[in-house]
């Protein structure tokens, strides 16, 4: 069930778009789920549009709509949007126009977003991902996330400086744990999944206790050298635990 203020947020969202006759808009990610926690996850959408969302004028009405959302909705800073039309949504490395982190940006729409979307998206308006999107092959999920955990994740870890926020914490271990399940399995799984997952793949207790109460109940803030702890202990688990899963399914991901 969706919480009252992100379902007024989306209703605004989806009124602001009706001047441009969106053909969808479509949730994925834990709003689709089931994982959704109002305030804390973020709202991850994607709209298909007729007009192309690179015309000087479309952007400009797009951008405006967030910026006018982003100051009367507080948790419209959580919602973020990718913007396709027919045309343009073949091809999972192709950029597409985007408001994300308080911006408007160019970004792809992953495998991972496009399984997501045809697993268990939901349509909040217009047709379907079926005929819209391609289906996307299982070696090329495995491949995206492979890459993933190799070229993004594992130099991540050798920053020490980024393990100190909660963001980084909380991203860092599940999405490995959710890579892992897609590497193993071939299927993907929620962040309240993974963290289930995590204790049997190795990873520090407390710091899956850590991620579990910050996003399920209402933890105090944590002390300076907790954060520097569970900093040290999340890197410590994951480069080696990357650099396992990326050596077991290397050979079976290649292109």
């Amino acid at each position: 069930m969706t919480d009252e203020a992100t379902a007024r947020l989306l209703d605004r969202f989806l009124g602001g778009l009706g001047t441009l006759d969106p053909v969808a808009v479509w949730a994925h990610g834990s709003l689709a789920g089931g994982d959704y926690r109002e305030g804390r996850s973020d709202l991850d959408l994607i709209a298909v549009l007729e007009e192309d969302a690179f015309r000087l004028s479309t952007a400009r009405a797009l951008v405006g709509l967030h910026r006018r959302l982003r100051a009367e909705e507080p948790l419209a800073r959580k919602l973020h949007c990718s913007y396709l039309t027919p045309a343009t949504a073949a091809g999972a490395g192709r950029s597409h126009l985007t408001w994300a982190h308080d911006g408007p940006m160019r970004r792809p729409v992953t495998p991972v977003t496009r399984c997501e979307l045809h697993t268990f998206g939901r349509v909040l308006h217009g047709r379907p991902p079926e005929g819209l999107l391609p289906p996307v092959p299982g070696s090329e999920l495995r491949a995206f996330v492979f890459r993933d955990q190799k070229e993004f994740w594992r130099p991540a870890v050798d920053k020490a400086r980024l393990w100190r926020q909660d963001v980084w914490v909380d991203l860092g271990t599940i999405t490995h744990a959710r890579a892992t399940a897609t590497l193993r399995e071939g299927r993907l799984i929620t962040k309240r999944e993974a963290l289930d997952l995590l204790p049997g793949l190795g990873a520090p207790q407390d710091v899956v206790d850590d991620i579990t109460r910050r996003r399920y109940e209402e933890p105090a803030p944590a002390a300076p050298a907790w954060t520097d702890r569970r900093a040290e202990r999340t890197r410590s688990y994951l480069g080696p635990a990357i650099d396992s899963l990326v050596a077991a399914y290397g050979t079976a991901t290649r292109a």
